[in-house]
């Protein structure tokens, strides 16, 4: 009698044991499949070199775009600086690495006036053409600079898409539109430790 009673009791925890935490993501969940986050960069703000590792510890959103960008870069910042203000004191442990893929015209005191407009967190990091290359196709991210001709203005076109990498660097989330604040904060802080 004892046997049949342990059953149900059993069979609840080998139910619940099944029922590990899923994690619901506004983005798009690229956990596992891109490669955690790797760069060698000048800082903007100081002018300090600083690769990935400065950021361990952190909640990290990668971002490619240009100062000169009339629509999508100062919206798609201003959005994540909202995102960011939900976050009370616990902003601080989220950092927006912002590349200029247009580092020609982009200088430092260019980039590091620009992403101070936005929020604290919002780091401008500027490197080579080669180097800003490679860590655009690290994560698959397209981006265009046409210098000007006669008969054509200087054009830069990118990708919109900004990445989440958790406190230890891995590739977690997506997004391609910032929009939903609460949405993009609530992606931010299921990283936050």
């Amino acid at each position: 009698m004892k046997r049949l009673m342990l059953w149900p009791v059993l069979l609840a925890a080998l139910m619940l044991a099944g029922c590990g935490q899923k994690v619901h993501w506004y983005g798009t969940d690229i956990t596992g499949v891109m490669p955690p986050l790797k760069f060698a960069m000048t800082r903007a703000t100081d002018g300090a070199g600083v690769t990935a590792k400065d950021y361990r510890g952190k909640v990290a959103l990668l971002y490619f775009g240009y100062t000169n960008c009339p629509d999508v870069c100062p919206l798609t910042l201003s959005n994540l600086a909202a995102a960011l203000g939900k976050l009370g004191e616990k902003a601080k442990d989220v950092s927006v690495l912002f590349v200029t893929v247009d580092p020609d015209r982009d200088t430092l005191p260019v980039l590091k006036k620009y992403a101070a407009a936005f929020a604290p967190q919002v780091v401008g990091l500027r490197g080579s053409k080669d180097a800003i290359a490679a860590l655009a196709r690290r994560y698959r991210v397209a981006y265009n600079v046409t210098p000007a001709s006669p008969g054509h203005p200087y054009t830069v076109s990118h990708s919109a898409a900004v990445f989440f990498f958790d406190p230890e660097g891995k590739a977690r989330a997506v997004v391609l539109d910032t929009s939903d604040i609460k949405g993009v904060a609530g992606d931010m802080r299921q990283l936050l430790p």
